[in-house]
């Protein structure tokens, strides 16, 4: 089994952990400076995500969430906009 840094590497720091339980998935995603962290349980679908920042949160696609697309500071402001609280983020150090 290949340790996280080697995971990491291998997909580009841009899916970073999934937790495996189908009702409350955790995922995270990054653009190296700041990491989008999603939990599907607590997703209410409300589609402020989508609308703030299209370019990030595509939800027909896969991955859905790609930080690449936008810069820094518009992700924390839509992440900050999630009525539920499934997105949040941290900085990368």
């Amino acid at each position: 089994m290949p340790d996280l840094e080697t995971i990491k590497r291998k997909f580009n720091h841009q899916y970073l952990n999934v937790i495996m339980d189908p009702n409350n998935l955790k995922k995270e995603y990054t653009n190296g400076e700041v990491t989008i962290v999603w939990q599907s349980g607590k997703c209410i679908h409300s589609g402020n995500c989508v609308r703030n920042n299209p370019d990030v949160f595509k939800p027909k696609e896969k991955p859905w969430i790609t930080p690449e697309g936008s810069s820094t500071e518009k992700i924390i402001e839509t992440v900050n906009k999630c009525p539920s609280g499934a997105l949040t983020y941290y900085k990368n150090s």
